[in-house]
């Protein structure tokens, strides 16, 4: 106990926070380990009342690690006091993450049991299927900030200077409590076989792995990678949880258009075949890809004037995404045509003659 007195006193004139609540936190279990429940009783309720939200964004990044050479920061800070984040995943990788934010909610306990505390999560997957968004919503669930590790300039034109960049975070993200997330991950951690690296950036992933082993023994590392084959064999004996996350779905995609349509009129499920329909064709994108497509459709329609979307708003958002905005007049009443839309509907839509929609489909 006298020692996280000593560290709070540290913390309190050195005037960082995170230290003092970081170790009044540790008092408190001891507290409650002897027996005195009222005195953790006191300091848990100041936490409860001061907590996260004293660690403002100006404490967190006021002594951030900088790039020597650029003078920039290498972390950006996600503080999770202010931010309300809803999230689908599948049931399987919903569990996953749930067990390893009971991991970090239970990391004084298993520490003070002797137990290695498993803290360190990979996620891979396709860009936009929410592997950032998913080290967001453990840092909100968490309530710890969550430390992003800035790859553009984390890694130096200098290469010698990538080395003690790397150091500087891990050394910043252990001094106060919060999630060191390395996004990109394989930008450093590629696999040291690779013939096309050179020997400075094999250097770099071993100096990697050291702070690796040496940071989570008592901290929480998320890493998040588009290219798992690239990882260097010894990164994946680091991780104690990894999660492919995959797209979602036909379930998730439901999920995902009740979310992003909330605070919108639409009619999306007035017809169960045209919805099924659409889902169908959402359910090989990714949460960002149906994000931009129903985010399209509802910008469409306040710029139209209407207040309300419809599935084959979603079904000419989703054709314009896929066409990248290159496509002819006839490719989309074909694609529209096909995906079950009236002739009369389509001709609305588009602001053609009934005639004109006919003709096209009969030419084509």
């Amino acid at each position: 106990m006298y020692t996280e007195i000593i560290k709070i006193i540290e913390g309190g004139l050195k005037k960082e926070p995170a230290k003092v609540i970081q170790y009044a936190r540790k008092l408190a279990d001891k507290a409650i380990e002897d027996g005195n429940a009222q005195l953790a009783k006191g300091i848990k309720n100041i936490l409860d009342n001061k907590g996260i939200s004293s660690l403002s964004m100006e404490q967190l990044t006021n002594t951030a690690p900088v790039d020597t050479e650029s003078r920039m920061s290498i972390i950006e800070v996600f503080n999770p006091s202010n931010v309300d984040l809803e999230i689908v995943l599948p049931e399987i990788i919903e569990r996953k993450v749930t067990d390893f934010i009971k991991i970090i909610e239970n990391k004084d306990k298993i520490l003070s049991l002797g137990l290695p505390l498993q803290s360190t999560l990979l996620l891979y997957g396709l860009p936009g299927v929410g592997k950032t968004t998913i080290a967001k919503y453990i840092s909100l669930q968490t309530k710890l900030p969550l430390i992003t590790a800035r790859l553009d300039t984390l890694v130096s034109s200098l290469l010698g200077n990538t080395s003690k960049n790397i150091r500087r975070v891990f050394e910043y993200a252990d001094s106060k409590p919060c999630i060191l997330f390395l996004d990109e991950f394989d930008a450093i951690a590629k696999a040291r076989d690779d013939q096309h690296e050179m020997g400075e950036l094999k250097r770099v992933i071993n100096s990697l792995l050291q702070n690796i082993d040496v940071f989570v023994q008592t901290n929480i590392l998320i890493a998040a990678t588009n290219h798992p084959q690239l990882l260097d064999k010894a990164i994946w004996r680091r991780f104690n949880n990894v999660v492919e996350v995959v797209q979602p779905g036909a379930e998730g995609v439901y999920k995902l258009l009740n979310l992003y349509t909330n605070g919108f009129n639409h009619d999306l499920e007035t017809d169960k075949r045209k919805l099924d329909k659409i889902v169908q064709l959402l359910s090989q994108k990714t949460p960002s890809d149906i994000k931009t497509i129903v985010t399209n459709a509802i910008t469409q329609a306040i710029i139209q004037e209407r207040d309300n979307i419809s599935v084959d708003d979603l079904l000419i958002e989703n054709f314009q995404f896929d066409k990248h905005g290159s496509y002819t007049s006839d490719e989309l009443i074909k694609y529209l045509n096909d995906n079950g839309v009236p002739q009369l509907h389509i001709a609305d839509l588009l602001k053609m003659s009934i005639r004109q929609i006919r003709n096209n489909l009969k030419e084509n």
